[in-house]
């Protein structure tokens, strides 16, 4: 008999590319409404930033596989934060191995409703070029300026929160070495949901075969697909196992 198990969630750290970015979400209230992020520049040539906001969200497409989607207008009633959000300065250079702070200011209408709204900061560093090959004539230098873009989250949450998620409809697939691994996820409360996921395939005597862990972010209703190694199975019998989430 095989039991599919699902728990736990926590924090996970994000890691950045082109400069470092902390912390890996910005999380502004009501009272303060004002947060920073710090740009570490880890490498040899100045870094040329550019700060800007949008409003995006995790969804999944007919696969499960998780994308972000980005809507250039939000409807009305989404919970965005973006037209009364402001980043200072929106555009600078780190030197090498310098850091520099990015300041977020809140500005939200009067009325605003208790709730959290949202926005995604985007941090897109130019850094060094790299030598384009096979250039015959060796006194013309060619290059590619690579741009390296990190997207963060942004929550402004005014009055009380709470969040929470409903797991329902998990089922799992087993081909080859792999189990693929579905469910349903709800987000309860008026907050999104962010942390992990964790499962694991055990036998009837406990025996574990596969598991894994993954970063999730639930802000409206998904289904995810994710995938374990576990191996060659022994035959077994299939259970509903149990599942469940903790903040």
């Amino acid at each position: 008999m095989w039991g599919l198990l699902a728990l736990g969630v926590t924090a996970t750290r994000l890691a950045a590319q082109g400069v470092v970015v902390a912390p890996h979400a910005v999380f502004m209230d009501h009272r303060t409404r004002s947060g920073s992020v710090t740009l570490y520049n880890p490498n040899t040539e100045p870094a040329e930033v550019t700060i800007s906001l949008l409003f995006g969200y995790p969804v999944t497409d007919s696969a499960g596989g998780i994308l972000l989607h980005t809507p250039e207008t939000p409807g009305a009633g989404e919970p965005s934060a973006v037209s009364w959000l402001q980043a200072f300065p929106r555009r600078l250079t780190v030197a090498p191995l310098e850091r520099q702070t990015i300041r977020l200011l809140a500005t939200p209408p009067a009325g605003l409703l208790d709730g959290e709204y949202w926005a995604r900061l985007v941090i897109a560093a130019k850094g060094g070029r790299i030598p384009v090959q096979g250039v015959s004539d060796t006194a013309i230098m060619i290059g590619l300026t690579l741009e390296v873009r990190t997207i963060i989250g942004v929550n402004y949450r005014k009055g009380a929160v709470k969040t929470g998620v409903r797991l329902t409809g998990l089922r799992a697939e087993h081909a080859g070495d792999t189990m693929a691994v579905w469910a349903r996820l709800d987000r309860d409360g008026n907050a999104a949901f962010i942390g992990s996921i964790r499962a694991e395939l055990v036998d009837a005597g406990g025996r574990q075969w596969g598991e894994f862990t993954s970063p999730l972010g639930v802000y409206r209703s998904m289904e995810p697909r994710f995938a374990m190694p576990v191996g060659i199975l022994p035959p077994g019998v299939p259970s509903a196992g149990g599942a469940g989430f903790a903040a």
